[in-house]
């Protein structure tokens, strides 16, 4: 028997928890819905549902059936859909999150060059822990997502390395200089974006923060371009960005790290199973896209691995 048929019969019966309303609403006499039901339990070697003259409920083993098949069919019926569309010519638009702090040319440029394509570029700004749980849902067809960051269930394309420097007030005394360490950021808070938005991320840079000698005095959260440059003229901290920020206020600097101390990796992500058919033609077009931006380049193939922090008062 087809095993996503047997699926459809057992959620039937799952959902009703009674086997004459699951016949009936299948259009099947009771009595093969009941001999399939004990088929696939044999050929599972698990029993699906405790059952007697009064009731029927799911056993343990049931219970997760139940969710794996909700899912398998999902994706079954979405698979069927986007191949018949690229059949018929007709593939649906590509759902793409994208992390705020992208560079509004770089989201431009993408969106151009995918024009060719006569495809459209449903584009949200999303964090990159939003975009992780889309993706889960099947709810974006990619995501532009932030290292480090949990890829399970996920494929990715071509890693690009973005680094960072410092935004501080045109007056600080390190203002002078043309380039810093994070050492000499000793003394100073650190306005960063929150962790919920991408703790990998933010683990990772506060981590690099303490191994270079630069212990914020405080942490502030801000996403926003311009909270971040109100915390930063207020004296609440230091920010670290790839430039853009001090361009909008002429009353802050940005000043470069050394290259190699801290950076910013993405790569397009998308669902391991049944993905947008063109999803990797895209990921390669966002990494040559970011990566030609001037300050980018290809992250090592090899991924470093993400170490705990836990900010309590400062303390790893």
């Amino acid at each position: 028997m087809d095993p996503l048929r047997q699926l459809r019969y057992f959620i039937a019966v799952a959902e009703e928890l009674h086997f004459g309303r699951a016949a009936e609403r299948l259009g099947i006499a009771q009595p093969p819905l009941s001999q399939r039901i004990r088929k696939l339990e044999a050929d599972l070697g698990a029993r699906l549902f405790d059952r007697d003259s009064r009731r029927v409920a799911l056993t343990e083993a049931g219970q997760i059936l139940l969710a794996e098949s909700r899912d398998l069919l999902a994706r079954w019926e979405r698979t069927t859909a986007l191949v018949g569309k690229a059949h018929r010519g007709e593939i649906d638009a590509l759902r793409v999150g994208v992390p705020p702090e992208l560079a509004g040319r770089v989201l431009a440029a993408v969106l151009t060059a995918f024009e060719s394509r006569d495809i459209r570029v449903d584009l949200q700004e999303l964090s990159t822990a939003e975009q992780v749980r889309l993706l889960a849902d099947r709810q974006l067809d990619a995501g532009l997502l932030q290292h480090p960051v949990d890829m399970i269930g996920l494929e990715t394309g071509p890693a690009v390395d973005t680094p960072l420097g410092v935004v501080l007030p045109r007056d600080s005394p390190l203002a002078v200089r043309s380039s810093l360490t994070l050492a000499d950021l000793a003394g100073h808070g650190l306005v960063i974006f929150p962790r919920a938005a991408a703790p990998g991320l933010y683990d990772a840079t506060l981590r690099t923060c303490w191994d270079h000698g630069f212990r914020p005095t405080s942490v502030q959260h801000a996403r926003n371009p311009e909270f971040v440059l109100g915390m930063v003229l207020s004296g609440r901290g230091v920010a670290f960005d790839q430039g853009m920020v001090a361009q909008k206020e002429p009353r802050v600097v940005w000043r470069p790290l050394p290259e190699g101390t801290l950076s910013w990796r993405l790569s397009l992500a998308w669902p391991a199973t049944a993905p947008h058919p063109l999803v990797r033609e895209l990921a390669e077009l966002v990494a040559n896209v970011v990566q030609g931006d001037g300050a980018s380049r290809p992250a090592p193939v090899q991924e470093i691995p993400q170490r705990p922090w836990n900010v309590v008062y400062g303390r790893p």
